[in-house]
């Protein structure tokens, strides 16, 4: 009974204490690290126009980055706000065991949340927005490039450039924050991204053949890090 006494105790200052809690006209700033997982599923391959038949079925994969972001919410109301989220990632892209690209996401990412218990000290929260990514530096992999004049039967000399299609969407997220201090939060938060990127690629001995395919990204974004409000 003592024990159950406790945890009930506990439960009730975690709920009802003073901390760091956010209330209308506040701004919470949050730094994280955050995994970038992308669940990616390609259309088919296509050089020309028309499917290529060596890669049939062949599926592109995109490799997971863990990154540092920080992130921006204005509190409308003691319930409603707004988050900005900063952040950019390095992916490799490849086609079974052949690398073919890398390149850097910088996806802006705004949801508007709703803040679930804001005068506690655990307020968890909910958020659907919009995204927009930016894909840059995005380079061609030298064994991508020998493969591809190959299979265009132009010199592997030929420079082959990689290029990958901003991408618009929709996000929704879920997340939490503990406070730690009066001043000093703890933040648990996961998103999910419809992304869709858009991949070709052209060697400069045959510019009229490039290669190209729709990729679904669609990554979570898992982060944890620490928040303070002013």
């Amino acid at each position: 009974m003592k024990k159950t006494s406790t945890a009930i105790a506990l439960a009730m200052l975690a709920l009802g204490a003073t901390g760091a809690q956010a209330a209308a006209g506040d701004i919470l700033v949050r730094v994280r690290a955050i995994m970038v997982a992308p669940n990616e599923k390609n259309s088919a391959i296509t050089v020309a126009g028309a499917p290529y038949a060596p890669l049939a079925g062949a599926k592109l994969s995109v490799n997971d980055d863990v990154v540092p972001e920080i992130d921006f919410t204005y509190m409308f109301t003691n319930n409603i706000g707004a988050e900005l989220i900063a952040a950019t990632s390095l992916h490799k892209v490849s086609l079974g065991a052949l690398p073919i690209a890398s390149t850097y996401a910088l996806p802006p990412t705004l949801t508007l949340q709703y803040h679930f218990n804001p005068e506690g000290g655990i307020r968890p929260y909910v958020g659907a927005g919009i995204n927009y990514t930016f894909f840059y530096q995005t380079k061609t992999k030298t064994a991508f490039r020998d493969f591809f004049d190959g299979a265009l039967s132009v010199p592997t000399t030929n420079a082959v450039s990689s290029k990958v299609r901003d991408s618009f969407g929709w996000a929704a997220q879920a997340g939490v924050d503990i406070d730690l201090t009066k001043k000093f939060f703890l933040n648990l938060d996961v998103k999910y991204i419809s992304m869709k990127a858009k991949y070709s690629a052209v060697s400069a001995g045959a510019p009229g053949a490039p290669l190209r395919t729709n990729v679904d990204l669609n990554p979570l974004v898992i982060g944890v890090g620490f928040g303070t409000r002013f």
